[in-house]
């Protein structure tokens, strides 16, 4: 890993940190915070203990980083209270705050790429179209499960899980949650191929099958 990309890494990642720990300061509320963040907690250590054994493709580290700054916002303010939300409920006069959506649009986004890059390094699976599909049910399978975490935490806390929830009402929610998610990992999957296998070329110096899709070149 050249010099300077390790150094900018490592200056992500303190930032990072440091917007992790700015955003739990003074959150709305203290247990939805911990519950939204909790995946950052979890990724920030494993990206960190194999940097250098499986150090991960540019676009994907960007990704990352993006999708830390949602949940961090949306477990400071609770996705149902964040202003960005406010600001696209009025400008496309929505029935509720549609930031939580983004939020599971990036779901499905990032560890879509996450699947690809595992799929297409570790040569697990031949052929772009099925790892792009299979990379999708990947999205799939992980969307599902968030839906039974936030089902087993309104079971355990009931009214005090209304946050975490944040289904402002909508019976649909868990449907639409989903279905962003699910975007997200088509968007990820059509749009990003090549530019995510050229970047996987670059960092593993491997000019073998790759997992491209036929799609637009970003």
């Amino acid at each position: 890993m050249p010099v300077r990309r390790a150094q900018i890494h490592l200056v992500s990642f303190v930032v990072l940190a440091a917007l992790l720990v700015l955003s739990g300061l003074h959150p709305f509320d203290r247990m939805t915070w911990v519950l939204e963040v909790f995946p950052i907690m979890v990724v920030m250590p494993l990206l960190w203990v194999t940097y250098n054994r499986f150090p991960l493709t540019p676009l994907l580290y960007i990704c990352i980083f993006l999708h830390a700054l949602v949940l961090m916002v949306g477990g400071a303010y609770t996705y149902a209270r964040v202003p960005l939300g406010f600001y696209l409920e009025d400008l496309f006069n929505l029935s509720r705050n549609p930031y939580d959506k983004i939020g599971h649009f990036f779901q499905g986004f990032v560890p879509a790429l996450v699947a690809r890059e595992i799929f297409v390094r570790g040569r697990y699976v031949r052929g772009g179209n099925m790892t792009g599909f299979l990379a999708v049910c990947v999205v799939l399978a992980i969307s599902a499960t968030y839906e039974l975490i936030e089902w087993g935490a309104a079971v355990a806390l009931g009214q005090g899980a209304d946050e975490f929830l944040g289904t402002q009402g909508d019976p649909w929610d868990t449907q639409s949650d989903m279905l962003l998610a699910f975007i997200g990992g088509i968007v990820a999957v059509f749009f990003f191929s090549r530019l995510h296998d050229r970047q996987i070329t670059r960092l593993t110096g491997d000019e073998a099958e790759t997992g491209s899709m036929p799609g637009p070149t970003i």
